[in-house]
């Protein structure tokens, strides 16, 4: 039988991942809003130094995020663990890995933002090393935004899903709704692969 201690004990839970939702979602937008249209410019080694601080910005953003997703799992760890002990550490494995991937695109971004700074500097030549480690930056950052991270929360949806199915904290048909979004997810993903929307439209999802 639930104590009352118990249930203050998981209001309290509640009401800080609920904070950490909104974080997470408002974190995304900003990095949306603030980054993609500069790093999806053909010139984007002169956007990226001319808007400096919409990139910091933008780069800080990513990682409060990253910080988020990951406090997602370990606050919710405790109430998860007493339903199945593996898969509650292996839902906070996949959200460390989603940060750990956000990390990597911010370190890349931050990198870029250095190379285009010593870019102008040279006088914006047409052909050089400058673009070459540009390119190669984005593609870090691409396969870590758009190829890599859609698994991991598809797997973590999976995993978050089934346990709150498993625990009833909510309604089991929230649940199954859940579980159904995070195996449509990839599917969905592919076909929006390349467009204008992006992955923070899609981060409810814990």
């Amino acid at each position: 039988m639930t104590t009352k201690k118990e249930m203050n004990s998981t209001k309290k839970t509640a009401r800080i991942v609920g904070v950490l939702f909104i974080t997470v979602m408002v974190a995304g937008m900003l990095r949306y809003v603030l980054l993609d249209p500069i790093l999806d410019a053909p010139d984007y080694l002169i956007n990226v130094s001319a808007n400096e601080n919409e990139v910091i910005i933008g780069a800080l953003s990513s990682f409060i995020l990253a910080v988020a997703l990951a406090g997602i799992a370990i606050v919710m760890y405790p109430i998860f663990k007493k339903q199945n002990e593996a898969l509650a550490l292996g839902y906070v494995g996949a959200r460390i890995v989603e940060g750990v991937l956000f990390i990597v695109a911010v370190l890349a971004i931050l990198t870029l933002w250095t190379l285009s700074q010593d870019y102008v500097k040279a006088g914006a030549p047409d052909a050089s090393y400058f673009q070459t480690l540009g390119e190669l930056l984005l593609a870090v950052r691409y396969w870590a935004y758009n190829v890599l991270w859609p698994v991991t929360l598809s797997l973590g949806g999976l995993i978050f899903y089934y346990l709150f199915y498993q625990s009833k904290l909510i309604p089991r048909w929230l649940s199954v709704w859940g579980l159904i979004g995070a195996l449509l997810f990839p599917v969905a993903w592919l076909s929006l692969f390349g467009s204008t929307i992006s992955g923070p439209f899609l981060l409810p999802w814990a």
